[in-house]
């Protein structure tokens, strides 16, 4: 998710397309939550770690 956020991010930047650009911040901002969780050891949608 955070992969998929970065590129949006940099799509929306080089073809200045500003819904690309907030999807991939919104996607940045739950992947690194999700990460965040999973590192803390909770589980998250089922999965003890998330990647």
């Amino acid at each position: 998710m955070i992969a998929l956020g970065i590129i949006l991010l940099i799509i929306g930047f080089i073809f200045g397309i500003s819904i690309l650009w907030t999807i991939g911040i919104i996607l940045l901002v739950i992947g690194a939550i999700l990460w965040i969780l999973g590192a803390m050891g909770h589980a998250v949608g089922g999965r003890r770690h998330y990647w």
